[in-house]
């Protein structure tokens, strides 16, 4: 079926020479054999051979050329050595956590496709990484709800092995659709990279957003308040519970976090802030820092509060976001340590070509369903606004 003499290949052959031969009627202006074809100026001037590879190994085509040489086919491009569809394949395998080596073995053994490391490096290379960072974001949108977070990875820059810092934000349109926005690299996690991060993804599209969730990192808040003004700040609640829980003696904490659990367990917005009076009361008699900390962050950690309660889950921590992270680990653990390349645009800089594409391939994993509505990736099932008509209702 996909030896050198099998059926598919020979089908792919077919397919393209046919299309060459109508692209070369279209430049031409005539159909081979026209009988009036010699008044026309150009002409048929046979064919070249030619090898490229694909999905289901090396094919032979037969290009066209005409007289004057000016005939440039479009469906096998000259120079070209690939079809495209080997190009998906062998990013598909890199963000999969394949090595550069394992991707040459594996072609080699089940296709008889034989290419360089240099080859393949540079074809991961090419993938638009920079079009999916620069991508405009209006079509896709509005994101009603974002969230934000930061991963730490090694690269090795100047002999030196330092971390970097991977600012990841992901939003939800009005579909209910999760999906990457943005990734920048940055040598720290400070207020002046989250600020610009931020920036940047409004100056792509980024519109519409009416709640962000995140840790209570100082410069990530302030980032947020700036650049996306009237959108809420839901503060995670799973950081948080780690914040209240360093304010707790440890002999407590366990009462303390059954009182917590059971703010969020309320079945609606009032019996959520009812429930928050009482924990409060509750702790002032016996913990009154403890009491003094829950009250100063009532604000925020109750801001999925004025949203439907069918999207709580999602919307009240960064949890939906931790299998992507996952994903991302899985295939940059592979790597261990990048090499560092500088980009020249803001200062910011990539770690490696995986690191970027890693994210371009997982935004389309699926969340696991019972983590709730939202997913990454198109769900066809969901209505097309589903989420923006149960926000207004």
């Amino acid at each position: 079926m996909t030896g050198a003499d099998g059926l598919i290949p020979g089908l792919i052959k077919a397919a393209l020479e046919r299309g060459l031969q109508a692209e070369l009627t279209d430049h031409l202006g005539y159909e081979k054999g026209d009988p009036d074809a010699s008044s026309f100026p150009n002409s048929r001037n046979g064919s070249t051979p030619k090898t490229v590879q694909s999905q289901v190994g090396p094919i032979e085509v037969d290009t066209p050329r005409d007289r004057e040489g000016s005939f440039t086919p479009r469906l096998v491009p000259k120079g070209a050595r690939r079809l495209g569809g080997l190009d998906e394949m062998i990013v598909s395998l890199y963000a999969g956590g394949m090595t550069v080596r394992d991707i040459a073995y594996h072609l080699d053994a089940t296709l008889g496709t034989q290419l360089s490391h240099e080859t393949i490096s540079k074809i991961v290379d090419e993938i638009s990484e920079e079009q999916f960072r620069t991508r405009r974001l209006e079509e896709a949108g509005p994101f009603t709800f974002v969230a934000a977070d930061a991963l730490v990875f090694k690269v090795r820059e100047g002999g030196r092995v330092v971390p970097v810092h991977v600012l990841v934000a992901t939003g939800v349109n009005a579909d209910g659709h999760r999906e990457i926005l943005g990734v920048q690299v940055t040598t720290s996690e400070d207020g002046a990279g989250w600020l610009a991060f931020f920036r940047d993804l409004t100056a792509r599209g980024l519109a519409g957003v009416k709640l962000v969730t995140s840790d209570a990192h100082a410069g990530l808040v302030n980032a947020i308040a700036a650049t996306i003004p009237g959108a809420a700040w839901q503060r995670c609640r799973t950081h948080y519970a780690a914040n209240l829980m360093s304010a707790t003696p440890k002999s407590s904490w366990p009462w303390v976090k059954a009182l917590l659990h059971s703010i969020y367990d309320q079945p609606d917005t009032d019996a959520v802030h009812a429930q928050f009076d009482r924990v409060v009361d509750a702790l002032a008699q016996k913990l009154p820092a403890v009491a003094e900390h829950l009250q100063d962050a009532r604000a925020d950690i109750l801001a999925f509060t004025p949203f439907p309660k069918e999207v709580w889950r999602q919307i009240w921590s960064n949890n939906p976001n931790e299998r992507l992270n996952r994903e991302i680990r899985r295939r940059t653990d592979v790597v261990g340590i990048f090499l560092c390349v500088p980009l020249g645009t803001g200062g910011s800089m990539r770690g490696a070509a995986r690191l970027v594409e890693v994210l371009r391939m997982t935004r389309n994993l699926s969340v696991d369903p019972h983590e709730g509505l939202t997913r990454l990736g198109p769900v066809s099932s969901a209505p097309r606004g589903w989420l923006r008509d149960l926000i207004a209702a």
